[in-house]
């Protein structure tokens, strides 16, 4: 928690005025029993309505300065918690932005999103808490003890055994409540996965039938973090009536006492009063105390979860100075070998190539060997374990992450749709793409047959994850996403997959036209998508085991004579 209040700096000067309000209520607070001790010694007891209605005027106009005293701490302490709450959202979301697929492999989505809101909403709370009551209640702790001295010192022997009792309650509460909340917070991210998962993965279940399956697994989940919540729960039932418990023992004993006084007359009925109200407000503050106490554990649990995201250094780091690759999109892989994290065999090894201007590459080999991972570390994604990859010459490790990916393009095997219109959609690839690139884009991608026919066109909204459109409709979005603004490089990872062979057959050959002067890689499973490429890489457990035109592979790899006759038929191959 301390570590992450290092960020409420900026707002120091409204915490101060919410400190300077809440200190201003409890001094205010304090002084309104002595007044009514006033009354009731020389108001009550003499008949003296004149002094009644006078010291009743000082205590309306005292209770009227507290009530205000009380909104404006209020306003300001809120305001503190609700802009720290909201630079924290920011500095997660902007991290987790700058995260490489390691951190996002390391944390996974639903802990990061959990972190985000859940988190923050908790750290939220105990800064709104700790600025109302972290001041008011040492104030009146204090204040209260010392007024209730100058009353009556005997009657305020009472506390020495009343706030020790109390303490104790309250400290052995904070130590059993810190694992549990560390805990909820776990189970709330458990919840949130097993939640995700079934959203994006309902038809799957659905056409498994594991339906009921999945209702039990997340029933499990949410039993799990029910009965933790209960534990917390039970512990919390406790503090109340404990406190409510010491508190009545004290003022009988405070009235026991104070009547044995009174009757020797050492002590007046007023200032009996007064030290009762004083005795309350001492003992309200440890309440005040213990709800802090309460609220700390969990909100610590939280923000140890969030610095955490904010202190992870991503592994994919810029260099201090960039070199700005000089050419039109040259990549050769030097001998490039990668491992997963943890892994004890490479997804990629020893993988050497060359890719000019104007050249379509095709690269095919079977699930698991190592297409995308290919792709993604020439966006750097990941880093290389050995060997480097060159751009225009230059080691794509000395390219700045942000000048590196301006230079490429990247239709991803799975399309991501956003919401918004398709115009919003394919803008993506280009900002300040005019509507004639955008239609030209979508006619390229075999799209604008379909966008054309819809009511508003390019202006047509569309739902999250593309709900609305169907799996080919979204891929030749993806396509004509990817090619609308002029880049060196594009990649195309198996993105042709939802397509038909005689669309797929369209959209080859307007990128032949549309891309000849910039690197084009396809990565794809079909080997009619690829047969037709200037070159093509075979891969095969993350080697590369033929390299070369369709002809020359028939020729020359195994792989590839295995690969082309377990889709295409001897006359296609013919």
């Amino acid at each position: 928690m301390m570590k992450l209040f290092k960020y409420l700096k900026k707002y120091t000067f409204f915490i101060i005025l919410a400190i300077t309000f809440v200190t201003f209520q409890g001094l205010l607070n304090l002084y309104l029993p002595d007044l009514m001790g006033d009354i009731v010694n020389k108001g009550v007891t003499r008949g003296d309505v004149d002094y009644i209605l006078s010291v009743g005027g000082k205590m309306l106009f005292v209770t009227l300065l507290n009530i205000l005293s009380a909104i404006i701490s209020t306003y300001f302490a809120a305001k503190v918690a609700m802009l720290f709450g909201k630079d924290l959202r920011s500095m997660v979301f902007e991290k987790v932005m700058n995260f490489s697929l390691y951190e996002i492999d390391k944390f996974g989505t639903s802990t990061l999103i959990t972190r985000n809101t859940n988190d923050i909403t908790q750290i939220q709370m105990v800064v709104f808490m700790l600025l109302r009551l972290v001041a008011l209640a040492p104030v009146t702790a204090i204040g209260g003890t010392i007024m209730a001295i100058s009353k009556s010192p005997k009657l305020t022997m009472v506390l020495l055994v009343a706030i020790p009792v109390m303490s104790v309650a309250v400290y052995f509460i904070a130590k059993y409540t810190m694992p549990l909340f560390r805990s909820m917070q776990k189970k709330i991210d458990r919840i949130n996965r097993i939640l995700r998962e079934n959203l994006t993965g309902v038809r799957v279940i659905r056409a498994f039938n594991k339906t009921k399956y999945e209702k039990q697994r997340f029933e499990e989940a949410n039993e799990d973090l029910t009965q933790t919540a209960l534990k917390v729960n039970r512990v919390f039932a406790l503090v109340f009536p404990l406190i409510m418990l010491i508190m009545n023992f004290t003022i009988i004993f405070l009235f026991w006492i104070g009547a044995v006084q009174v009757d020797k007359g050492a002590l007046q009925v007023g200032d009996i009063m007064a030290v009762m109200q004083y005795v309350l407000q001492i003992l309200f503050s440890f309440i005040m105390i213990s709800m802090i106490f309460i609220f700390i554990p969990r909100a610590s649990a939280s923000a140890e979860r969030v610095y955490e995201v904010l202190t992870t250094q991503s592994k994919i780091k810029d260099p201090e100075k960039s070199l700005l690759p000089k050419g039109k999109g040259n990549i050769e892989f030097k001998n490039v070998t990668f491992y997963f994290e943890g892994a004890k065999e490479p997804a990629l090894q020893n993988i050497s190539f060359e890719a000019h201007p104007g050249e379509f590459i095709g690269i095919i080999g079977s699930s698991g060997s190592g297409k995308s991972t290919l792709v993604n570390l020439l966006l750097r994604f990941y880093d290389v374990s050995e060997g480097e990859i060159l751009i225009d010459g230059v080691d794509i490790r000395k390219i700045t992450q942000k000048e590196l990916r301006k230079r490429i393009s990247l239709v991803p095997s799975r399309p991501v749709i956003f919401s918004g219109t398709i115009e919003d959609n394919v803008r993506i690839g280009k900002d300040d793409a005019t509507e004639e690139e955008i239609i030209e884009a979508l006619k390229i991608a075999q799209a604008w047959e379909f966008v054309s026919k819809l009511p508003k066109g390019i202006k047509t909204e569309v739902s999250q994850g593309g709900t609305n459109l169907s799996g080919g409709q979204k891929q030749r979005l993806a396509i004509a996403r990817g090619i609308v603004g002029k880049k060196d490089i594009y990649i195309f990872d198996d993105c042709f997959s939802a397509l038909d062979f005689k669309t797929d057959s369209k959209v080859r050959l307007a990128l032949r036209e549309k891309l000849k002067d910039s690197t084009v890689i396809i990565v794809s499973l079909r080997v009619a998508t690829i047969m037709n490429s200037d070159k093509i890489i075979v891969l095969d457990n993350g080697k590369i085991v033929g390299i070369g035109t369709h002809k020359e592979l028939m020729k020359t790899s195994q792989v590839y004579r295995e690969i082309v006759s377990s889709q295409l038929s001897e006359e296609e191959i013919a």
